[in-house]
C-alpha cells in the first residue's frame, strides 16, 4: 500500500515535474490547470495523493481532484453570491409584486364588492385573487431572479477557469438545486406569510375601503331618502297640524260669534273623553259637578259650573296640557231649536201621497230612531204604533209635543185616514226639547248627546235629528262615534233660508243632510243651501198629526227627513250588507243644475222596489 502524503496537489506535482513530463500529454494540461486552480482557490484543498502512480492513473486522479476542489469552491461562491442576490432579488420582486397584488387586488374587490355582496367579494376576491397573483408572480420574479443571478454569477465566476462541461454541470446542478430548494422553500415561506398577511391586510384594507365606500353610499342614498321622506313627513304634518289650528281657530271664532244668551247655557262647560282620561284630570285636581255615563259610546259626560269670567278656549287648553290632544271634548253647551215650520191652513197631502213605497211596507218592522221634542203617544194616530219614549231634557222643565208628534205619525202613523210610511216600525222616540219663556222650544248639547247614546243602546239602524243650531265639539264626537257603530244619521238642512250659513249637526261629514222639495220637485223656498246638503225629499205642504188631537199642515226641511230616514231603514233590513249612503244617493233623480248643487245636493230621493 502507498501511503498518504497529506500533501497537496501542488506539493505532489511541482514545476520541475510538470516541465519534464512530456509535451502534448494530458498531465502537462491537467498541471498547469491545477496552477491556476490553486491560484484561485482561497484555500489549500487536503487530499490523499497516492505515490507512484503511472501517467494514466495521475491524470485520472488530478481530473477527480480538480472536479471535486472547482464544485466546492464553485458551489460556495455560487451560493453566497445567490443567497445574496436571491435575497436582494427576492426583497424587490416579493415587495413590488406584494405591492402590485395588492393594489391590483383591492382596487378589483373594492370595484367588485360595491357592485355585488360585501361579504362573497371580500372572501371570495381575497382567497382567490390573492393565492393566483402572489402564487404566479412570486414563482415568475423567483425563477427568473434566480436563474438570470446563478446564470451571472457562474459565468463570471468560472468563466476562463471552468471547462464548458464543469460550466453547464455546476449550472444545471447548482441552477436546478437552487431553483427547486429557493422556490419551494420561497413558495412555501413567502406564499404562507405573504398569503396570510396579504389575505390579513388585503381584507382589512377592503373591509376598510368597502365599510367606507358602503358607508359613504350608504349615508348618501338614506340620508337623500331620509331627506325626502323627511321633506314629505313635514310637509304633511305641516299641513295637517295648519289645517287643524286654523279648524279650531275658526271654530273658536265661531264660538265666540254664537256666545251669547240665545246659544248657549251661561255659566257651564262640557267634557266628553273616555274614562281613563277623567281619572287623569281628577288627578290633577280638576272637579265635575254632574257625570253622565254613555255606554252605546263608551264615553263619560261631565258638566261643570263656570264662573262668568271664565274662558272656554283656556280651559280647553289646560285640559289638553293634562291628557293631550284629541283625547278629550271641551266644549261649551250650546243650544239648538227646531226650526220654525211653516204652518197652512190648507189641507197638505199625507205621507204615502207625495213618494211612492214598494208594496209591504205595512209589514216592514224596521228600528227607527227620532231626536226631537216629546211625541204625544195618546194621538188616534199613534195608539197602536210601537213607539218608545225617554226625555232628556232638564228636570222639571215644560216638553213640547208639536213638532214630536209630527215627526212621528209621519214614520208611524196609523188611523182610519191617516197611515204613515211604516206603521210596523220600532220607533225610539228621544225627547231633548223643553219650552223655554224667552227662546221658545230648545235643547241643549247635552240633552241632544245623552239621547243619541240611548239611540245607539237601542240598536236602532237610522237616526232622524228634526233640529238645527251651532257648532259643537262634543256633538260632533258623538255623532262620529254613532257613525262608527253603524248608525246612519240624517238631520234637517235647516229652514235658514239661501242665503244662511250651515247648521249643525247637518252640515257634518258623519250625518246627511236633507233639504225640502214640493210635489213638483221645487226646493222651500226657506231651505238653507251649501255644499252640505247631500238630497232632498218631500217636505213641503205635509199632512201629519197635531199633539192634542187632530191634524195639521207644515213645511220645512225637518218634515222631509223621514222619508229619507224610512228608506235608509228599509234597506238596512233588506240589505243589510250594502252601503245604505251610497244606495240611497245613487237612486236618486238629478233636479237643478246636472249633478251634485248646493240646492238639491246628488237630487231627489226616490225608492226602488
Amino acid at each position: 500500500m502507498r501511503q498518504s502524503t497529506g500533501m497537496s496537489v501542488l506539493q505532489v506535482v511541482s514545476h520541475e515535474e510538470c516541465c519534464s513530463l512530456r509535451p502534448g500529454s494530458r498531465f502537462i494540461a491537467a498541471c498547469t490547470f491545477a496552477a491556476v486552480i490553486t491560484l484561485l482557490a482561497p484555500a489549500a484543498v487536503n487530499a490523499q495523493v497516492p505515490c507512484c502512480l503511472d501517467e494514466d492513473e495521475f491524470a485520472e486522479y488530478i481530473d477527480e481532484s480538480i472536479e471535486e476542489e472547482v464544485s466546492e469552491n464553485v458551489e460556495e461562491e455560487v451560493v453566497d453570491n445567490v443567497e445574496e442576490e436571491l435575497e436582494v432579488a427576492v426583497d424587490q420582486a416579493v415587495g413590488e409584486t406584494i405591492e402590485d397584488s395588492i393594489e391590483d387586488s383591492i382596487e378589483e374587490t373594492i370595484d367588485d364588492s360595491v357592485e355585488k355582496s360585501v361579504e362573497e367579494t371580500v372572501a371570495d376576491s381575497v382567497e382567490e385573487s390573492v393565492e393566483e397573483s402572489v402564487e404566479t408572480s412570486v414563482e415568475e420574479s423567483v425563477a427568473g431572479a434566480v436563474e438570470a443571478a446563478v446564470e451571472t454569477t457562474v459565468e463570471e465566476s468560472v468563466a476562463g477557469a471552468v471547462e464548458d462541461s464543469v460550466e453547464t454541470t455546476v449550472e444545471e446542478s447548482v441552477a436546478g438545486a437552487v431553483e427547486d430548494s429557493v422556490e419551494t422553500t420561497v413558495e412555501e415561506s413567502v406564499a404562507g406569510a405573504v398569503e396570510d398577511s396579504v389575505e390579513t391586510t388585503v381584507e382589512q384594507n377592503v373591509a376598510s375601503a368597502v365599510e367606507k365606500s358602503v358607508e359613504e353610499t350608504v349615508e348618501q342614498s338614506v340620508t337623500a331618502s331620509v331627506e325626502s321622506e323627511v321633506e314629505v313627513g313635514i310637509a304633511a304634518a305641516i299641513e295637517e297640524r295648519l289645517e287643524s289650528e286654523i279648524a279650531t281657530v275658526l271654530e273658536d271664532l265661531e264660538s265666540q260669534l254664537e256666545i251669547d244668551e240665545a246659544r248657549i247655557k251661561t255659566q257651564q262647560w262640557l267634557v266628553m273623553a273616555e274614562p281613563e282620561v277623567f281619572d287623569e284630570l281628577a288627578v290633577k285636581g280638576y272637579l265635575f259637578d254632574r257625570v253622565t255615563d254613555l255606554p252605546g259610546m263608551g264615553l263619560l259626560l261631565a258638566e261643570v259650573e263656570a264662573p262668568s269670567s271664565f274662558e272656554i278656549y283656556d280651559v280647553r287648553e289646560g285640559v289638553i296640557d293634562v291628557v293631550g290632544r284629541g283625547r278629550a271634548e271641551v266644549d261649551l253647551n250650546h243650544i239648538y231649536t227646531a226650526g220654525a215650520p211653516v204652518h197652512h191652513t190648507v189641507e197638505g197631502a199625507s205621507p204615502r201621497n207625495v213618494l211612492h213605497f214598494p208594496a209591504g211596507m205595512d209589514d216592514l218592522a224596521l228600528r227607527l230612531g227620532m231626536i226631537d221634542s216629546l211625541v204625544d203617544t195618546a194621538h188616534p194616530a199613534l195608539q197602536k204604533a210601537n213607539i218608545h219614549s225617554r226625555a232628556f231634557a232638564t228636570e222639571g222643565a215644560v216638553l213640547p209635543a208639536f213638532h214630536g208628534t209630527a215627526i212621528a205619525s209621519i214614520f208611524a202613523g196609523r188611523d182610519t185616514d191617516y197611515v204613515g210610511l211604516a206603521p210596523s216600525a220600532e220607533l225610539y222616540a228621544a225627547a231633548v226639547f223643553e219650552q223655554d219663556a224667552a227662546r221658545g222650544e230648545i235643547a241643549s248639547t247635552v240633552s241632544l248627546v245623552r239621547a243619541l247614546d240611548w239611540l245607539i243602546s237601542s240598536g236602532v239602524d237610522v237616526v232622524n235629528i228634526s233640529l238645527a243650531g251651532p257648532p259643537n265639539r262634543l256633538l260632533e264626537k258623538a255623532l262620529s262615534r254613532a257613525a262608527g257603530r253603524g248608525v246612519l244619521i240624517l238631520a234637517a238642512a235647516g229652514n235658514g233660508g239661501p242665503m244662511a250659513k250651515p247648521m249643525y249637526p247637518a252640515a257634518y261629514s258623519s250625518v246627511m243632510a236633507v233639504t225640502a222639495v214640493d210635489s213638483h220637485g221645487r226646493v222651500f223656498r226657506l231651505a238653507n243651501r251649501g255644499d252640505y246638503v247631500d238630497l232632498a225629499a218631500p217636505g213641503v205642504g205635509l199632512l201629519h198629526a197635531r199633539s192634542g188631537g187632530g191634524y195639521a199642515t207644515s213645511s220645512g226641511t225637518s218634515f222631509a227627513v223621514p222619508f229619507v230616514a224610512t228608506a235608509a231603514a228599509r234597506l238596512r233590513l233588506l240589505t243589510p250588507y250594502e252601503d245604505v249612503r251610497e244606495a240611497l244617493l245613487s237612486s236618486v233623480q238629478d233636479e237643478g243644475v246636472p249633478g251634485r248643487d248646493d240646492v238639491y245636493g246628488y237630487g231627489v230621493l226616490r225608492v226602488n222596489g
